[in-house]
């Protein structure tokens, strides 16, 4: 038995060694838990066991023990690193969309700069619809602004932490929080909340022409996700990506007219099934709501791959795992 105890140049503690040879004694766990206490940290408690039974076996309970079982076993040893469980390909865990050294989300994994790009650009043409006239946006026009300007303020959400260089990340904290705010207050068709709205269209104009929003109001509190869209708004984005998935879904034909779209609208979903999970928004810390949270973000990963592949087969079987999860959620949970 050898003991070996290693001190930095300064004299403390740098770490204890043990190497056991044979059995170990009383005396060595006397030893061990002098060195813990040396070092500042608390003696674990010392575990009680049982004493081995002092009664002798019969010939027949002797009989169903083996003085060694390897020697009894046949083949190789079993691989247990080889057969560990695995994600399943095209899960978040499987490309990697893990927090990263400095803290943050690895978004690049979910979606990629084109699809918030464009994301942003086509939500500009629905706002400028919606706010064409005050008659046009208190007759529905504001619910239709509102999904707009939440699907906005998800996207520079997401480029204000996005994990890499990526356009507009310099105005993308205000951005989000300008969109955001007039995404909620276009919960009602109001002079007020069209008269914002048209102010935050001709900002989103000027940040597609390249002109830099002013400068970022100041928080007195970190942003919450929940604040940036709210859950009515992105389940009627789910409900638009939906149905674009289901038609081009048809036949293979619609899919490879479509392919280009499937791929943007199945990343858009996949953000939206991971945000949703944040501890923020409503049922967080449902175990059963999250796995039909991320079950909808992985199916809607598989269908990005398959569409990047051109795979019709692939991405109708991911598309339907994706509508189950989103079926079994609404069957649960509602709005």
């Amino acid at each position: 038995m050898a003991l070996t105890a290693l001190f930095s140049r300064q004299g403390t503690v740098a770490g204890v060694t043990l190497c056991l040879v044979g059995c170990l004694t009383g005396g060595l766990a006397i030893h061990c838990q002098q060195a813990v206490a040396r070092e500042g940290r608390s003696v674990p408690r010392e575990i009680q066991r049982a004493k081995p039974p002092t009664a002798a076996w019969d010939k027949a309970t002797i009989k169903t023990f083996r003085d060694d079982a390897f020697a009894d076993l046949e083949g190789e040893r079993p691989d247990f690193a080889a057969t560990a469980v695995r994600p399943m390909a095209g899960s978040v865990q499987a490309t990697g969309d893990v927090p990263t050294a400095g803290g943050g989300f690895r978004w690049s994994a979910l979606v990629s700069e084109e699809t918030l790009t464009d994301e942003v650009k086509d939500m500009k043409a629905v706002l400028a619809e919606a706010v064409a006239s005050p008659s046009d946006f208190k007759g529905g026009g504001y619910d239709k602004a509102r999904e707009a300007f939440s699907a906005v303020a998800l996207a520079f959400g997401v480029i204000a932490s996005y994990d890499q260089e990526i356009r507009w990340k310099k105005d993308a904290e205000t951005a989000r929080d300008l969109f955001a705010r007039v995404g909620s207050n276009c919960k009602v068709g109001t002079e007020q909340s069209f008269n914002e709205s048209k102010l935050r269209v001709v900002d989103l104009e000027s940040l597609l022409e390249g002109n830099a929003l002013g400068p970022r109001a100041a928080r007195e509190e970190d942003f919450l996700w929940s604040q940036v869209a709210g859950r009515p708004a992105l389940m009627s984005r789910l409900e638009s990506a939906d149905s674009l998935l289901a038609a081009a879904s048809g036949s293979k034909g619609d899919f490879d007219k479509a392919v280009d779209r499937v791929l943007r609208e199945a990343e858009v979903v996949a953000v939206i099934g991971e945000v949703i999970q944040r501890g923020e928004y409503e049922y967080h810390d449902d175990d059963t709501y999250r796995g039909y949270a991320s079950a909808m973000r992985d199916a809607a990963i598989r269908v990005r791959d398959a569409a990047k592949k051109k795979d019709y087969e692939a991405a109708r079987s991911a598309l339907g795992e994706l509508k189950k999860s989103c079926d079994s959620c609404h069957g649960d949970y509602r709005n």
